[in-house]
């Protein structure tokens, strides 16, 4: 699943840097369109996380984020150059989830989103099967089931076929896959990462499904769509 991320921010700029390095990262990032309206938007764009800054035009962050909790539980993190703690108590107070001062990290921010999205959504239930090629993929117990053969995968090797299945038609980076695989608390570099794709094309090829991974040179890695 491509997690949604809504930017509520009036600073054209940030909004902007946020959104493409969100994007970078795999996700669906966008910014609020109309700023007197933050609680529509929220409503019929549906996010699962939302990154607010406290000095808004018309209403502050507080408002909305008061707004938006009693309809939905999604997370909030508050961004701002204000860097006081009643600031951030209030934001707390208000519903939030987070509270970033600016100038902020950029990696922080990454970080911090992975966790939140990880704590609210990927333990909530098991999560479901993904099908492509009459190859069926469970997350839940690391296999493959292609016909009625079920090959085992490590842990490493799920994540990363779970990744560019859910992404089918689109190249997933090599940063990408590295990230939504420290984000499941597994160390990973480049060169690991290269053998447990390697190990996994392997595992594929071997179950008839030659070519199911296809490489982008200098871009990343495909599951095409058919």
């Amino acid at each position: 699943m491509q997690h949604r991320i809504m930017i509520v921010e009036d600073d054209a700029a940030i909004a902007r840097l946020l959104e493409e390095n969100l994007r970078a990262w795999g996700y669906e990032a966008f910014s609020c369109r109309d700023l007197t309206d933050v609680l529509g938007e929220f409503t019929r764009e549906k996010p699962h996380l939302l990154l607010l800054d406290v000095g808004l035009p018309f209403f502050n962050g507080y408002h909305w984020c008061e707004q938006i909790r009693r309809v939905s539980t999604a997370p909030i993190v508050f961004i701002s150059s204000r860097t006081g703690s009643m600031d951030a108590v209030m934001a707390m107070t208000m519903g939030g989830d987070d509270f970033i001062s600016k100038p902020f990290d950029m990696a922080l921010i990454v970080a911090k989103i992975g966790a939140l999205l990880r704590r609210t959504y990927d333990f909530t239930g098991a999560p479901e099967t993904l099908e492509h090629r009459g190859a069926v993929l469970n997350p839940a117990d690391s296999t493959l089931t292609i016909g009625e053969r079920i090959i085992g995968l490590t842990r490493n090797e799920s994540r990363i076929l779970q990744t560019l299945m859910e992404h089918k038609g689109v190249i997933v980076s090599r940063d990408t896959l590295m990230q939504r695989l420290w984000d499941s608390d597994l160390f990973i570099d480049d060169n690991t990462l290269t053998v447990n794709v390697g190990r996994l094309r392997r595992k594929l090829e071997e179950a008839g499904l030659p070519d199911f991974i296809v490489t982008k040179k200098g871009q990343g890695y495909l599951v095409e769509r058919l």
